[in-house]
């Protein structure tokens, strides 16, 4: 393979195109509109119909897990009040999932590629017949 599983880790974590590394999966002067493929190596990024609903999944555990169970934890362990709790939960349960929209579309291609690496224009190979086939 010539890109490897540590490589599309990697660009998957720094929001770069898993088979090229580049780092333009977003229109130029957007924040939420994602390029329907990379300018430099022309990987479609929405690969089927509904192909975004993993990113949406992997936001919505993200910050269920990493920002409203804390909150729920330190009410009740009776360090937050319930009022402010409940403002902390309101407010972040808009604000996060805002902030990890980028981080997630990237990530969720940097799992389904993870898992289907030779799905990579990159690490396909040629369907040709191969030199030393012998028939």
């Amino acid at each position: 393979m010539k890109v490897t599983h540590g490589q599309i880790l990697a660009r998957g974590l720094a929001n770069h195109c898993p088979n090229c590394g580049g780092n333009r999966l977003f229109k130029a002067g957007t924040l939420f509109e994602l390029n329907d493929g990379c300018p430099d190596c022309g990987l479609k990024f929405e690969k089927d119909e509904g192909f975004f609903l993993g990113a949406m999944s992997l936001n919505y555990g993200v910050t269920l897990v990493a920002y409203l169970v804390p909150v729920l934890l330190l009410w009740y362990g009776g360090v937050l009040g319930g009022r402010v709790a409940v403002g902390l939960a309101c407010g972040g349960s808009l604000v996060v999932p805002m902030l990890l929209y980028r981080s997630s579309r990237s990530w969720q291609l940097m799992l389904y590629y993870s898992f289907f690496p030779h799905h990579l224009p990159a690490n396909r190979r040629e369907l040709g017949g191969t030199e030393d086939e012998n028939v």
